[in-house]
């Protein structure tokens, strides 16, 4: 029986090798708006991964509608490096397309030298907080003409076809929504006014490009947006798009303003496919899924249940590049998969650097050449958790003689906490898929032991690489002695059992995490809720409750003025939004006092409040735990501190530390 994902398909006349296809994502890596060697090179790895289809970019069609780390497709200056960018993609094995796009109003004037951005109608972005400049007739008609510009240049520079971005909170998507489109004129007012816009793009794409040079469409399947467009006329939209000219179509969900997660952990792998399924049932044009797809089997089912002919596998590649040839060859338990954290890919982006990823040090990285050491070590790694194991791999990678040392009998260490929470379960995939690694790698994996200074003189080792992890710090509060009082790790571990009422001390991400957790404690499982569903024994507003209203009545308790401050740009929203769905109640800028046997008493605000609580939960950090590095001073062996052991670090940093220290050991040292 052939695999699905294995099987050819055409879009217009462009033969595909299989159904795989790698979305367009912002990367960063463009400077002032030229594709770079850093942006070919990475490119490239994710090409000879074995996708079918990569499609680049965005990229710009005019000054007003990116940044300088777009890729730049508005002036004849940028053919070279998108001739370049084509050909890597073609030498890797897939096929090319650059996505075109205009940003509109979500373009923060800060990139436009001061001036204004540009938007069917002069209303603030929630993202931006800007009041963009209403476009006029004639300027509508010159972006228009731009678009159909950088098409030229695009099939110009060798690429197999050209993709226009229509969705996302973007100008194509302002014009579609009543929302952002308030005109009174031909691009305005009915739904045939508001996608006139987008329908004009195309067809000055088609008039350019030919007939025989396919034009794919990214638009919405639902905006999320209250006020905006619905599914039913995007629907139309797609229906429009396909009568213009379209040859493929792939559907996206929501802006990026949107109040709806959709690429964060908490998002079920390819839920949004059934937005893909409605249109592909009125279109005869191929249809692609996106969001959350990072398993073949995910994949796979969304193609045999006809909710799409191919799947977008966008942050899965940068997780990992081989993702499609370890599936083609049978070879999927070597997959490493995306956890969707956001903190690498995305949040990066927001901090005007380069992507990265939690899972994959390598990604963003790929023209650092890894030398070959100088000579063979004996290398004795001291923790399994995220920094252990990753140093472990790159040192074995590189040829050295690994031992690596676990004092528990569980590999993974705190990926085992934070995947204890709900919706944040593809941490516990990550430890499943760095266990697995490391047994396919020359390491010997020494479990239940605790290493001292009478091992290490055993072993002889000439390196070490202490990863041995943090501690959750102690509070030194008055009452903490007390047995109500518990440790947000024991727990998350389950060590620890809680009572109804509970006070967490401290808002960071440990603490939120963990009140979440217990705050879904009662609460009915997704099969239950479908169960009550289909069979009607209870109304929307009833299931809604029984999906949020748990056993236990949480409160958060933290100094600062705000919860989450620690967590990610792209995760700390959904998080917060959580903690009111499920009832948590939350005790900002307040000072804890005292732990009573009836509860916790604060101060906020000058007043001391009284918080009831059956058991106390202390968050408030973590603290190096280092007890080797002495003992290795003593002994006057080499070693490289990483992790939480070096200071508290995020899963990604941890990562990054340990692939680092593992390629490190044997290399000259650099003056």
């Amino acid at each position: 029986m052939s695999d699905p994902l294995f099987e050819g398909i055409a879009i217009g006349s462009v033969n595909l090798k299989n159904r795989i296809f790698m979305p367009a994502m912002h990367l960063n890596m463009a400077k002032d708006f030229q594709v770079t060697d850093q942006l070919i090179a990475f490119y490239r790895e994710r090409a000879k991964g074995g996708t079918a289809l990569i499609s680049v970019g965005y990229a710009t069609v005019d000054e007003l509608s990116g940044t300088p780390l777009n890729i730049g497709a508005h002036n004849d200056e940028y053919l070279p490096g998108l001739t370049a960018l084509a050909e890597a993609i073609h030498e890797g094995g897939a096929k090319a397309a650059v996505q075109l796009n205009h940003a509109g109003r979500y373009n923060p004037s800060f990139f436009l030298g001061g001036r204004k951005p540009v938007a069917p109608s002069p209303i603030a972005s929630r993202l931006t907080r800007e009041t963009p400049e209403e476009l006029d007739a004639d300027a509508i008609r010159k972006i228009i003409g731009r678009f159909g510009d950088a098409a030229e240049r695009v099939k110009k520079a060798g690429y197999d076809l050209v993709e226009v971005l229509a969705g996302t909170g973007y100008l194509i998507s302002e014009f579609l929504s009543p929302l952002t489109n308030q005109r009174e004129d031909g691009y305005g007012g009915c739904l045939e006014n508001r996608m006139r816009f987008g329908l004009e793009v195309l067809a000055e794409i088609r008039s350019r490009v030919g007939d025989n040079y396919p034009i794919m469409v990214r638009l919405n399947g639902n905006d999320f947006m209250k006020g905006g467009i619905g599914p039913e006329e995007l629907m139309a939209f797609a229906v429009a798009l396909e009568k213009a000219g379209a040859d493929a179509l792939c559907i996206n969900v929501g802006w990026h303003e949107a109040l709806v997660p959709q690429i964060v952990t908490k998002v079920p792998r390819g839920v949004f496919a059934y937005l893909a399924r409605d249109i592909k049932d009125k279109v005869g044009v191929p249809v692609i899924a996106s969001h959350r797809i990072n398993d073949p089997d995910t994949a796979r089912q969304l193609i045999t249940e006809n909710f799409c002919d191919m799947v977008a596998v966008g942050r899965a590649l940068i997780a990992d590049p081989q993702f499609p040839e370890k599936a083609r060859t049978a070879r999927e338990q070597e997959i490493i998969h995306c956890v969707a954290c956001g903190q690498g890919c995305f949040d990066n982006i927001f901090k005007m650097k380069p992507v990265q990823c939690l899972c994959n040090p390598r990604a963003g990285h790929e023209l650092e050449k890894v030398e070959k050491p100088e000579a063979v070590k004996k290398v004795m790694v001291v923790g399994g958790g995220v920094a252990g194991i990753s140093a472990a791999i790159s040192a074995a990678e590189a040829g050295h003689a690994v031992t690596l040392h676990e004092q528990t009998m569980r590999l993974g260490g705190q990926l085992h906490l934070a995947g204890a929470s709900p919706g944040r379960g593809e941490f516990l995939v990550f430890a499943e898929d760095l266990a697995a690694r490391l047994n396919r790698c020359d390491v010997t994996v020494m479990l239940g032991q605790k290493v001292d200074k009478q091992i290490i003189s055993q072993q002889q080792p000439d390196v070490l690489i202490l990863a041995t992890g943090g501690k959750p710090i102690v509070a030194r509060i008055a009452g903490a002695e007390q047995d109500k009082v518990v440790q947000a790790w024991d727990v998350l571990a389950q060590k620890k059992e809680t009572g109804a009422s509970v006070v967490v001390i401290g808002g960071g991400a440990v603490g939120v995490e963990t009140a979440l957790y217990l705050a879904e404690q009662g609460t009915l499982s997704g099969e239950e809720l479908k169960f009550l569903l289909v069979s009607g024994a209870v109304s929307p507003e009833k299931l809604y409750k029984l999906a949020t209203a748990g056993s236990k009545e949480v409160t958060i308790v933290e100094m600062v003025d705000s919860l989450g401050a620690n967590f990610g740009k792209s995760t700390r929203w959904g998080m917060l939004q959580d903690v009111d769905r499920f009832g948590i109640k939350s005790v900002v800028g307040a000072k804890v006092l005292e732990i009573t046997e009836s509860g916790v008493l604060v101060e906020q605000g000058g007043k001391q409040v009284m918080l009831e609580a059956d058991t106390v939960v202390v968050a408030v950090g973590t603290a190096s735990d280092n007890p080797v590095e002495e003992i290795a001073k003593e002994l006057g062996i080499a070693c490289y501190v990483v992790g939480d052991a070096r200071q508290p670090a995020t899963v990604l940093e941890a990562n990054h530390q340990g692939y680092r220290a593992g390629i490190a050991v044997g290399q000259p040292v650099r003056k």
